[in-house]
């Protein structure tokens, strides 16, 4: 089966609009949102919208008020280099070309892991990811911008690929990064904010999101979302993308006859880019790989996946480059291993992202302070 991006409401939010959305709220020129003195962007990392509702006993300060319609749809893959990048930029993965968690670099033949990376693989933040970001955009138009976040992540690769423009403000747990958030807004009008909470993702990789261990980082979080926001300043609560568990029986191992003609396997479990060799015949192995994988995984050509839309309306040159010649989605509660000694080592990860369902690509989008509604 070729790959498509399933049917949505032709109303349906993307996160891909968020900063624009921030920005006209502080012109005071948005339809959708009201004016606000500062804005904070709070982004809680792997809560998908459905998970959320699953456990609103547990986020009542989250879950009050929300209604049917505050939820946005994350990006493909609908993992956290693609959707946090298209977030903070507010163009596509085809634009930014974050189109994955590795991906190739062609020039050099070789995976790049655009998440955690940076560093070891030798990637330049400003010319593998070259879209402005909303704090760029905000300092142009003279605004303070702040992201708040782990310290861990203050001059990372990555941080500096999204983070760009802002100053970074490190706090340790989940309450006080809101509230160095929501105290920054207050003390600097027309500012915006980015407060970032990855305690949810976390657990939920190392314990699925049936875990009290998630449960226990959910509540954390929307203890630290109950506080009084202060007045004049306008959140919006989001995420990058959701997850599924995918249980030991629903781990597909492909062996060496699977994988003849693959030169190298990107992207992660629920959503493969597949780089073929040179020589390969590359109609053979789609045929093949959809074969294996039938009701398993749906496998698309780079070519389908492009022309389908997966990745956003355009698509550079560069960013194409880093997309596979095959794409493999995995269906259901599904992940796809390619059977090597380090892919063996992710097979202990509970909660999994990347995909297309509606867990994964559903998120919350949340108003509070000036905001709510």
């Amino acid at each position: 089966m070729s790959l498509m991006l399933p049917p949505e409401s032709s109303s349906a939010r993307s996160v891909v609009g968020v900063a624009g959305d921030l920005f006209s709220a502080l012109r005071g020129e948005s339809a959708t949102l009201p004016r606000a003195e500062s804005v904070v962007l709070v982004l809680i990392d792997g809560l998908g919208a459905i998970g959320l509702r699953a456990h609103a006993g547990h986020a009542r300060a989250l879950t009050t008020g929300m209604a049917k319609k505050d939820v946005a749809h994350s990006v493909f893959p609908s993992t956290t280099a693609a959707a946090l990048t298209s977030i903070l930029t507010g163009v596509w993965p085809g634009e930014h070309g974050l189109v994955g968690y590795r991906v190739l670099d062609a020039e050099r033949d070789l995976l790049v892991n655009q998440l955690s990376g940076w560093e070891s693989d030798g990637l330049d933040p400003e010319t593998w990811q070259p879209a402005p970001t909303v704090f760029e955009a905000a300092r142009r138009e003279g605004r303070p911008t702040f992201a708040v976040g782990v310290a861990a992540y203050a001059g990372s690769g990555f941080s500096r690929a999204t983070l760009r423009g802002a100053e970074f403000v490190a706090a340790r747990t989940p309450a006080e990064r809101v509230e160095a958030a929501y105290e920054l807004a207050e003390r600097h009008p027309g500012s915006l904010v980015y407060c970032y909470l990855p305690e949810v993702d976390k657990a939920g990789h190392k314990h699925g999101i049936a875990s009290h261990q998630w449960v226990s980082a959910l509540e954390d979080i929307d203890a630290a979302l109950a506080v009084r926001v202060p007045p004049g300043v306008g959140v919006l609560v989001t995420s990058d993308h959701g997850m599924v568990d995918v249980p030991v029986n629903r781990q597909v191992v492909l062996d060496s006859s699977h994988l003849e003609g693959v030169r190298h396997l990107g992207g992660e479990p629920r959503m493969l880019h597949v780089y073929l060799e040179p020589d390969a015949d590359a109609d053979a192995v789609l045929a093949r790989w959809r074969a294996d994988l039938e009701g398993l995984a749906d496998v698309g050509s780079r070519a389908e996946g492009i022309a389908s839309g997966l990745f956003g309306p355009r698509v550079t040159d560069a960013a194409a480059s880093r997309i596979g010649d095959l794409l493999v989605v995995a269906r259901g509660s599904g992940a796809v291993y390619d059977g090597t000694a380090a892919d063996q080592r992710s097979r202990g990860m509970v909660g999994q992202h990347g995909g297309l369902t509606p867990e994964e690509r559903q998120v919350p989008l949340l108003r509070f302070g000036a905001f709510a509604r």
